[in-house]
C-alpha cells in the first residue's frame, strides 16, 4: 500500500476529513517552502538544501526580504523558499502576512515545518494550521539533541501516524537527519495526489465549519476547511479573496456572524484551545520523558543569568569590552587598520596609483577626480578597504558569533523593559545591535519590528544615537588614551538615546507595543556557520555600500570644481564656531553626510595635526555621532518611511545635534573642564 492510502486510511480511521486541493495541470512541480516560528532553525536548513547561493528580494508590495534558492536531491532540481517567521497561519505581523501569501498565492509542492523539539507541544497547533490548508506537510523535529540532553524523546513513528504525515528528526548544525529528509523530500515531490487532513473539532464548531465549507463555490488552492477557518477568524485579507471568488458572498458573511453568537469567548481563542487540545494530546502519546544530562544544567543557569538584570548587565559590559571595544576597536580599527591603510595603502598602492594615473592622464581635474586629496581610488577605494572594511568584517564576525550562541534573544529580554520606555520592546535590540555594524542594514532589519510606530522610532534612534562600526572605531581610536573623554562620550550619547527614545514614545500615537520571542537554547557556535554568515554579510556590505564611497568621492570632486561645496563649507563655519571647534571641522562634518566614518577620519586628522583639544574632541565625537545620518542611510530612510518622514527625520536630527553640541560646548566652558 503506497503511502497516500496509508495516510487517507489513517484519517479515514480517526474521523479526520481528508480531501485533494486540485492545482491547474500547467504547473510546475518542486517547490518546496521552509515553515516555521523564528529560532527554530529555518535559515541552516535551508543552507543545508541550498548551498550558499541565493537571491534575496523583497516581497512584491511588502518590505519584507524573502531568502530563495535551488537545491537538488539526486537528479531532481528543486526551488526552496526560506519564509518568514510565523507563529499562526492568522497573521498578526508583516513577516507573518507574507509567509502566508506565499503559501496561498505560490502553492508550493510540499511544506517543511520547522520545529524546535524541546518545544513541540506549543509548536504542533501551526503544524495543524498547515495540515489543513490541503497542501503536502512534512514535519522537521530539530534541534533533537537538545532535546535529548533535557530528557525529551519521541516516538517518530507513532508521532507520523497520529499526524498523518511525516516526520523527520534532524539536528540541522550538524547535518544529522538531513539525507532521510531529502529522502522524503523526494518521495512527496513524486506522489500524484495531495491528501490534506483535518483534525474535527467539537460541536458546535465543527458543524459551523462544515457549513461554511459546503456555501464555498469558488477555487482557492488550498482547502476550504483552511479558508472557513480563516473567515470565522474574520481575517480581512481572506474575506477579500472570497468576496472576489464568490458570486454572492452576502449568505457567508451572515453565516460568519450567526456562528459568533454560539461562543462565550472570540472564535480565534476558542479554535487556538481546541488546536492546543489536539496538540497536546499528540504531543503527549509519542513524547518520552527520561533523565536530561546534567549539562543542560549549567547552560540552563548560564542562560537564566544573562537575562537576570543583576548578572545580565554585566555580562553585557564583558561582551561589549571584548567583542566590540577590543575586537572591533584595537584589533579591528587598530591594528588591521593600521596595516591595510598604513603599510599597504599609503606606502605602496596610492604612490603607484598616482604615478600610474598622472602619467596615463595630462589633465589635472581628471587626476584629481581618481587620486586626488579627495579622489575615487585613494580616497573612497583606500578608505572602503583600508578603513572600514576591517572594521564592519570584525563587527560582523563578532555579531555572528552571538546570534549563534542563542544570546541576542535573551538580549532582547533583558533589554525589553528599558525599551518598553521608549515605546520598543526588546525585540528592537537586533537592528539596534546591528546599527553598530551599518545603520543602513539595520533600517532595513525595522520591518521585522511589528508596528509603524516602533519601525519609526526605531529609525529615528538608528539616525541620531547609533554609530557605525566604520565611525565607532574611528571614534575609539580618537580617544586612544583618554578615558574620561570615551566615557563622557558614550554617556552622553546613552542619554540621548533613552531621552529621544522618551520623548518619541509620548509624541507618536499607537498602543504600547507586546513582546513575544522564541528563546533558542545556548550552544557553542559552528565556525562554518559563523564564517558563511560574515562571509554574506560582507558581500552584502561590497554590493551595496562599496559603491557608496565611490559615488561619495565622485560628489565631493565634483562639489570641488563647481565650489559648491565651498559655499557649504562656509555656511557650517558659523554653527561650528559656536562648538568652540576650528573652521576646518566645518569640512569634516560635510563629508560626514556622505560617510559618517569621513567626518570621523576628518576629525581625527584635525586631532593628528593638533588643531582639537581634549574638550573640543568631545564635543566634536558627540556633534558628529549625533549628526545627519550619511547619504547612504537617509535614503534607506526615505525608502523605508516615505519622503516626508525620511527628510522630517533628517532636519530633527540636524538641529538637535548642533543644540546638543552647544550645549555641551558651553556646560565644559562654564565648568572648566579640560580634558
Amino acid at each position: 500500500m503506497g503511502f497516500v492510502a496509508r495516510v487517507v486510511n489513517v484519517f479515514q480511521s480517526k474521523g479526520c476529513h481528508s480531501q485533494t486541493v486540485s492545482l491547474p495541470s500547467e504547473e510546475k512541480r518542486g517547490k518546496i517552502a521552509i515553515v516555521g516560528s523564528p529560532n527554530v532553525g529555518k535559515s541552516v536548513l535551508f543552507h543545508r538544501l541550498t548551498g550558499t547561493y541565493v537571491t534575496v528580494s523583497n516581497y512584491p508590495g511588502t518590505t519584507v526580504e524573502v531568502f530563495r534558492g535551488s537545491g537538488s536531491i539526486g537528479k531532481e532540481t528543486f526551488e526552496v523558499i526560506d519564509t518568514p517567521g510565523m507563529y499562526s497561519f492568522l497573521p498578526v505581523t508583516e513577516e507573518e502576512r507574507v509567509a502566508r501569501s506565499i503559501l496561498l498565492k505560490e502553492r508550493p509542492d510540499l511544506i517543511l515545518h520547522v520545529a524546535d523539539a524541546k518545544n513541540l507541544e506549543r509548536m504542533l497547533p501551526l503544524t495543524l494550521q498547515l495540515m489543513e490548508t490541503g497542501l503536502p506537510v512534512i514535519l522537521v523535529l530539530n534541534m533533537t539533541d537538545e532535546a535529548e540532553r533535557l530528557g525529551i524523546q519521541f516516538d517518530l513513528s507513532l508521532l507520523s501516524e497520529r499526524l498523518g504525515i511525516p516526520v523527520v528528526a534532524t539536528i540541522s548544525t550538524t547535518g544529522q537527519g538531513i539525507e532521510t529528509l531529502k529522502g522524503l523530500i523526494l518521495d512527496r515531490l513524486r506522489e500524484l495526489g495531495r491528501p490534506c487532513c483535518s483534525f474535527p473539532y467539537e460541536e458546535p464548531m465543527e458543524s459551523l465549519l462544515r457549513e461554511l465549507e459546503l456555501m464555498l463555490q469558488g477555487h482557492y488552492g488550498i482547502s476550504k476547511r483552511s479558508l472557513a477557518v480563516l473567515l470565522l477568524q474574520e481575517d480581512s485579507e481572506i474575506h477579500t479573496l472570497v468576496k472576489d471568488n464568490e458570486r454572492d458572498d452576502r449568505p457567508l458573511t451572515s453565516l460568519v456572524e450567526r456562528g459568533k453568537g454560539q461562543f462565550p469567548h472570540p472564535i480565534s481563542y476558542e479554535l487556538s484551545l481546541e488546536r492546543q487540545r489536539i496538540a497536546s494530546k499528540i504531543f503527549h502519546e509519542a513524547m518520552r520523558l527520561s533523565r536530561g544530562e546534567s549539562k543542560g544544567d549549567w547552560v540552563e543557569w548560564l542562560s537564566r543569568r544573562m537575562i537576570s538584570p543583576w548578572t545580565g548587565i554585566p555580562i553585557l559590559l564583558f561582551i561589549l569590552y571584548y567583542g566590540i571595544y577590543w575586537f572591533v576597536g584595537d584589533f579591528g580599527a587598530g591594528v588591521l587598520v593600521d596595516f591595510l591603510e598604513g603599510t599597504i595603502f599609503e606606502e605602496k598602492i596610492n604612490p603607484w596609483v598616482t604615478t600610474l594615473i598622472t602619467s596615463i592622464l595630462p589633465w589635472k581635474v581628471f587626476q584629481e577626480l581618481l587620486v586626488g586629496e579627495y579622489g575615487v581610488i585613494t580616497l573612497g577605494v583606500r578608505y572602503a578597504i583600508a578603513l572600514i572594511l576591517p572594521i564592519v568584517t570584525t563587527f560582523f564576525l563578532a555579531f555572528s558569533i552571538l546570534e549563534d550562541t542563542g544570546y541576542l534573544p535573551r538580549l532582547s529580554l533583558l533589554i525589553d523593559r528599558i525599551f518598553k520606555a521608549i515605546g520598543l520592546t526588546g525585540r528592537a535590540v537586533i537592528p539596534m545591535v546591528l546599527g553598530l555594524g551599518c545603520s543602513t542594514m539595520a533600517t532595513m532589519v525595522t520591518r521585522t519590528l511589528p508596528t509603524m510606530r516602533e519601525r519609526i522610532i526605531a529609525t529615528l534612534l538608528l539616525a541620531l544615537a547609533i554609530p557605525c562600526s566604520a565611525q565607532l572605531g574611528v571614534i575609539l581610536a580618537l580617544f586612544e588614551g583618554n578615558p574620561i573623554g570615551l566615557w563622557i562620550w558614550f554617556g552622553i550619547i546613552a542619554t540621548v538615546f533613552l531621552f529621544v527614545g522618551f520623548l518619541s514614545s509620548k509624541v507618536m500615537p499607537g498602543e504600547k507595543p507586546s513582546f513575544y520571542m522564541e528563546i533558542p537554547p545556548l550552544r557553542l557556535p559552528k565556525a562554518s556557520n559563523v564564517l558563511i554568515k560574515t562571509y554574506s554579510r560582507v558581500h552584502w556590505y561590497f554590493k551595496e555600500i562599496f559603491p557608496m564611497f565611490l559615488l561619495a568621492s565622485v560628489f565631493i570632486w565634483l562639489g570641488q570644481i563647481t565650489g559648491i561645496f565651498d559655499l557649504i563649507v562656509r555656511g557650517l563655519e558659523y554653527p561650528v564656531r559656536l562648538l568652540g571647534l576650528p573652521d576646518k571641522a566645518a569640512v569634516s562634518f560635510l563629508f560626514g553626510f556622505f560617510r559618517r566614518d569621513y567626518g570621523a577620519a576628518g576629525i581625527y586628522d584635525l586631532k593628528k595635526a593638533g588643531l582639537l583639544a581634549g574638550s573640543q574632541l568631545v564635543v566634536a565625537s558627540v556633534t558628529l555621532t549625533l549628526f545627519v545620518p550619511c547619504v547612504a542611510q537617509f535614503l534607506m530612510n526615505i525608502k523605508e518611511r516615505g519622503m516626508r518622514i525620511g527628510f522630517g527625520l533628517s532636519l530633527f536630527v540636524l538641529l538637535f545635534s548642533f543644540g546638543t553640541g552647544y550645549l555641551l560646548h558651553l556646560a565644559l566652558t562654564i565648568l572648566g573642564v579640560r580634558l
